[in-house]
């Protein structure tokens, strides 16, 4: 059944440069569909992974200090429960800069990344951590076992979506752990995309959209049994679930992971119900925010964008917004400034820009970090400029105001 259209985008992450902005761009339908089968939400598939995840992929994880923050607590945390150590692998796959992987190696313990992006593999190594640059599935994970490179631990924050064959993906887990062996996944929960209204982390680099019970039940078919799961605030409610080898007995499963897969069974998660009326809501959310940029334009008020993120892209171009509403978005990572918005092709600028426009909006792209960044542009107060937020639902707030009105 379906669950939304948002009309037709290019690739979220394919930003244009000076060079090609003036060419033609490739768009693909965005459509989500729900099995009724087994209820694994996922994106109609238009574009392999090979273009997705390019050799100049854009997205740095360090650029997040909050991100950045969450996964040292997070290397912090398995080190203290699992007892790793100097004996110990720590593998993470979807490695990108080495954001995660930097903590693992001040602690001494041994690891090394696996990323397929040449952009971001590159900046890993930088840091001086061993990267493996290739996409990830059983295949490798044998190889890797084979060669003695099995893990006690594996990290796969948010990755999983991004597979197109997550079976592969999954089983490959099934394979690199050692028989005592942990692994834990955070992807963004689909119980709160679809009650908070987050349809713009729908994107074509997101293949899946992922309950607990979907993952339950993908997991067990390949090889892996979930025993355990936190919930996350992070990208607008996420789950970490902690995963060990099938049948190895190592841990009893949790009492918290039996309770959340009742309440999603409780919400209706395995039923067309829960999924109905998505689609409208979505289009609420683009109807305000058109009507408020363009009320914006006739009243000559000056408007910027913050955070060239792929949410962002999935939203301007689901809505229309072009450069004549939002002239420039800013955006903190050197690999993105200079560069144009996929379909908007809306110029990306440095923060510099920002402070010499002095702009009396400014629409945070990426809601889930809105904490990070209006702390970050506390400055703009000088000026009196008010923040914007369209997700969930279109929010004006002052910047002296630390709460939206």
């Amino acid at each position: 059944m379906p669950l939304i259209d948002l009309g037709s985008a290019p690739p979220s992450n394919a930003y244009l440069t000076s060079a090609t902005v003036n060419g033609p761009e490739t768009w693909y339908p965005l459509r989500v569909l729900v099995c009724t089968s087994c209820w694994l939400v996922q994106t109609e598939d238009h574009a392999g992974r090979e273009e997705l995840f390019a050799s100049d992929y854009a997205y740095f994880s360090s650029t997040s200090t909050s991100w950045l923050a969450h996964s040292k607590v997070y290397v912090a945390a398995m080190v203290e429960r699992f007892a790793l150590g100097t004996n110990s692998m720590v593998v993470e796959v979807a490695a990108n800069d080495g954001y995660l992987l930097q903590y693992v190696k001040e602690r001494n313990i041994p690891c090394y990344g696996i990323e397929p992006t040449a952009s971001t593999a590159a900046a890993a190594r930088a840091k001086g951590i061993e990267i493996d640059e290739r996409f990830f599935g059983v295949q490798l994970a044998r190889e890797l076992a084979a060669a003695g490179r099995q893990a006690d631990l594996t990290a796969a924050n948010n990755v999983l979506a991004h597979v197109p064959d997550i079976n592969d993906f999954v089983s490959g887990f099934a394979a690199l752990l050692k028989p005592a062996g942990v692994s834990t996944f955070e992807f963004p929960h689909l119980l709160k995309l679809v009650q908070e209204n987050q349809f713009d982390t729908i994107y074509h680099e997101h293949y899946s959209y992922l309950s607990l019970v979907a993952v339950n039940r993908i997991f067990a078919a390949n090889g892996l049994q979930c025993f355990d799961v936190e919930e996350l605030p992070t990208h607008g409610g996420s789950l970490r679930v902690y995963a060990q080898r099938a049948g190895s007995g190592a841990r009893d499963v949790t009492d918290r992971l039996t309770a959340l897969l009742a309440r999603e069974v409780e919400a209706g998660m395995e039923t067309e119900a829960f999924y109905g009326g998505f689609q409208k809501r979505a289009e609420k959310v683009k109807d305000d925010l058109l009507t408020f940029l363009i009320d914006a334009k006739s009243r000559g008020l000056k408007v910027g964008a913050y955070g060239a993120a792929a949410k962002g892209n999935t939203l301007f171009n689901f809505a229309g917004v072009r450069p004549d509403l939002v002239p420039y978005v800013v955006d903190r990572a050197a690999a993105k400034q200079g560069k144009f918005m996929p379909g908007s092709r809306i110029p990306i600028v440095a923060e510099e820009h920002l402070k010499a426009d002095r702009p009396d909006l400014i629409v945070i792209l990426p809601w889930n970090i809105r904490a990070e960044v209006m702390e970050q542009l506390a400055y703009v107060r000088e000026w009196g400029a008010q923040f914007v937020t369209a997700i969930p639902e279109l929010k004006v707030t002052p910047s002296s105001a630390p709460r939206p009105l």
